[in-house]
C-alpha cells in the first residue's frame, strides 16, 4: 500500500461544508456570512500522549476528541479538520480502526476531513481543528472579572486516575480500571455545552492539562485570581471510593486529560448556566470565584470548608517541566 492509496482508501470521505476537499494541494472552505474562523491544531505523540499498543479505533476517536474540546472552549461549531499521520508501517487492519473511531466522531459532529499529510515515522498524529462562531460571539480566556462565578463541566480526575493506574504507580479494581479508561481513551468534547454558553459565560478554557493549570491560563489572561472551593469540586462515585487524598488530589486538580470546560459568568447568569447545562445534558458545577489579583499575582487557590488554603503539591501536566 502506497501514500496515495493509503489516503484514498481510509481517509477521503464525502464532505458537506467543503468547496474543495481531499486531493488536491490544498482545500478550499468558505466561512458563513456574519462567522470568523477558529482554529486550532494538537500532536498525539505515542509513549508521551497515548500508550504504546492503544487500541486504535478509541486513538482515532480521541485524536480528534481533544482539538474539538478546544473549539468547544471557544464557543465555536467545528467544520473542517485535517489529519497529519507519521506510521511506523501501513497496517491496513490498524488504519481501518483508527480511521473508525476517527470518522464516527467527524460525522456525529458534521465535521469534514478535507486534507492533511502522511509519512513513514514514529507514531504520531497531529490534527488541525477549523470552525465557525459568530463574529464577536467566540469564548475566549481573557474575558472574566473579578466576582464572575467560576464553573466546570461534567466530573473531573478518572482520566489521570487510569493514567496512574496503568503506569502501576497505584493499584485498583478491573472494574475501577475500566470505568476510568473510558473516560481517558474516549474523552466526550463538550462541543454542544460551549455553543450555549455564547452570551452566558464570560471566558472560557478546556481542561486538559489539569484544572489549576487551566484555570491559572485563563487567570493569567484574564489579569485577575481564582478561589475554588476543594468540597465543590465535581468527583465521579469511582473518585468519591477512592482511600487516598493524595491520589484523589492529584487527579482532580492536576492530572489533566478531562476535556471538560471550566469557564466564568456573572452571578447574574447563574440561572442561564443551568439551563444550558439542562438543554445540553451537561452536569454544571459551580466551584468558586473570580477575585482581584493581588499586586497583580494572577493565580489560583483552592480553599477547604473552613476557607483555609490547601498545600497543592502538582498543578497539572508541562511538557517540558
Amino acid at each position: 500500500m502506497n501514500e496515495f492509496s493509503l489516503i484514498a482508501k481510509y481517509f477521503t470521505h464525502r464532505t458537506r461544508h467543503t468547496l474543495l476537499g481531499v486531493g488536491d494541494d490544498a482545500a478550499l472552505i468558505r466561512p458563513r456570512r456574519g462567522h470568523v474562523l477558529a482554529i486550532s491544531a494538537d500532536m498525539l505523540v505515542e509513549g508521551r500522549h497515548f500508550f504504546k499498543g492503544a487500541d486504535p479505533e478509541a486513538l482515532g476517536h480521541k485524536t480528534l476528541a481533544v482539538n474539538l474540546s478546544d473549539l468547544a472552549a471557544m464557543g465555536a461549531k467545528p467544520r473542517w479538520a485535517t489529519l497529519a499521520l507519521a506510521l511506523p508501517k501501513a497496517d491496513a487492519r490498524w488504519l481501518a480502526a483508527f480511521s473508525r473511531g476517527f470518522m464516527r466522531l467527524a460525522r456525529a459532529h458534521d465535521v469534514d476531513l478535507i486534507g492533511g499529510d502522511t509519512t513513514r515515522g514514529p507514531l504520531n498524529l497531529c490534527v488541525q481543528i477549523m470552525g465557525e462562531v459568530p463574529a464577536s460571539k467566540a469564548l475566549r480566556r481573557s474575558g472574566a472579572r473579578a466576582g464572575d462565578d467560576v464553573w466546570v463541566s461534567g466530573t473531573l480526575g478518572d482520566a489521570a486516575l487510569a493514567v496512574a493506574a496503568r503506569s502501576k504507580k497505584i493499584i485498583i479494581k478491573k472494574q475501577q480500571l475500566i470505568s476510568a479508561s473510558l473516560r481517558l481513551d474516549k474523552p466526550s468534547p463538550r462541543v454542544a455545552m460551549g455553543n450555549a454558553l455564547r452570551g452566558v459565560a464570560r471566558s472560557a478554557i478546556d481542561i486538559s492539562d489539569g484544572l489549576l493549570a487551566d484555570l491559572g491560563h485563563l487567570c493569567e489572561q484574564s489579569r485577575v485570581a481564582a478561589v475554588v472551593e476543594w468540597d465543590a469540586l465535581p468527583r465521579s462515585t469511582l473518585m468519591r471510593a477512592m482511600a487516598s487524598d493524595a491520589v484523589v488530589q492529584n487527579a482532580v486538580l492536576a492530572g489533566g486529560d478531562d476535556y471538560e470546560l471550566c469557564f466564568t459568568a456573572p452571578v447574574a447568569k447563574r440561572s442561564a448556566v443551568q439551563r444550558a447545562g439542562t438543554r445540553t445534558r451537561t452536569k454544571v458545577t459551580r466551584i468558586g470565584r473570580i477575585v482581584h489579583a493581588p499586586a497583580g499575582a494572577t493565580g489560583v487557590v483552592v480553599v477547604d470548608s473552613d476557607g483555609l488554603p490547601l498545600r497543592i503539591l502538582k498543578r497539572g501536566f508541562d511538557h517540558f517541566g
